[in-house]
């Protein structure tokens, strides 16, 4: 945030999984091209924050995966935690703030009492946050009366249920859109407020994002055929098919899951602040950006793009081959001359026919 004098023109707030990222798309091309739209034209005067359900350490692994930018922000673990910059720095008064009537060792000890309940993996536990696998059929019941058990041992919390299978407990103010509320707030009370908030999310952890007052909202697509896939490695050690949990989510085709397509229709449906995109994923905020800020300029043709870097095939013949920019910055140093600064990522591997 140091890097900017002033408000930012955009803040970008994105989840990442079937967001930001497009786990059907092994080219990363919507990706590419939302990240070559942001470095050239947003970077400089505007602020991207990621907002993941993630813990750090998967977030880590996604960031291997995938060619992320650098975020300026990066809210994890469902919004009970904030870092800043590069080295992500945590902002410790929004840990303090949470510590209010949450205690993780009684939330350990009430879910225990819950046989439906399966915990996620270790790296998924976190300081303000307990995660586990619900069936859907049984979550309703299994929500109302966890809630009554924590609440009868003094603890205020919030249980989210996303994705149709996955449950996690949580402070009563956290959540992703209390840390996007308590985001504003700090960067208003610095004078850095932005002009302009997009959210931009695809599942029900995201849902609290588009209710944080005066934000603009774009719900992307999904593929079902993926998502059925990536299911079947996440929930691999669960005690119930993936057969079984497919037909549990009974979510439609390339939409956003129900749950948050359920809270469109009865809070968002009709307000010109939120759109449903058309497009998936990075395609999704990128048409969203060109609906509420400004057109986001003329793509070039991708077969131009492909010819011209045909030619330039050098030491990584026979590799398939990526390479994007990120952090640029510039700045003349005289009449005519400027400085530009980027990092420079590569990603590249054999050529899988």
């Amino acid at each position: 945030m140091d890097r900017l004098n002033g408000s930012a023109n955009l803040m970008i707030v994105s989840d990442l999984d079937f967001t930001m990222v497009d786990h059907d798309d092994p080219e990363n091309l919507a990706l590419l091209r939302f990240n070559a739209l942001w470095e050239a034209d947003y970077r400089h005067n505007s602020l991207l924050v990621f907002s993941t359900g993630r813990s750090p350490t998967i977030y880590g692994e996604l960031r291997k995966q995938k060619p992320l930018l650098t975020p300026d922000i990066t809210i994890m673990s469902v919004g009970t935690e904030i870092t800043y910059g590069e080295s992500m720095v945590p902002d410790d008064g929004w840990k303090q703030y949470l510590d209010h009537k949450w205690n993780r060792d009684i939330v350990m000890e009430e879910t225990a009492k819950f046989p439906e309940l399966i915990s996620q993996s270790e790296t998924e536990q976190r300081p303000h946050k307990v995660s586990f696998y619900l069936e859907k059929g049984k979550a309703s019941e299994v929500m109302q009366a966890l809630s009554n058990c924590l609440e009868k041992r003094g603890l205020d919390v919030k249980i989210i249920y996303s994705n149709g299978i996955a449950l996690d407990i949580l402070p009563q103010a956290a959540g992703k859109g209390q840390a996007l509320s308590f985001l504003l707030e700090k960067l208003k009370s610095d004078g850095l407020g932005p002009l302009n908030t997009l959210v931009c999310g695809d599942s029900g952890n995201d849902a609290e994002l588009f209710s944080v007052p005066e934000v603009y909202g774009v719900l992307v697509c999904i593929n079902i055929d993926y998502f059925t896939i990536y299911l079947s490695v996440v929930f691999a050690n669960c005690d119930f098919t993936v057969k079984k949990i497919i037909h549990i989510l009974n979510f439609q085709v390339s939409n956003a899951q129900e749950e948050l397509v359920q809270w469109y229709a009865e809070n968002a449906r009709g307000n010109p602040q939120i759109i449903h995109a058309t497009e998936r994923c990075a395609a999704g905020i990128m048409q969203a950006i060109g609906n509420f800020v400004h057109p986001s300029g003329v793509d070039q043709p991708m077969t131009q793009i492909i010819d011209t870097l045909a030619k330039q095939f050098g030491q990584k013949q026979g590799l398939d081959f990526r390479v994007w920019v990120d952090r640029v910055s510039f700045a003349e140093v005289s009449l005519g001359s400027w400085l530009v600064k980027f990092d420079k990522w590569e990603l590249s591997g054999e050529i899988i026919l």
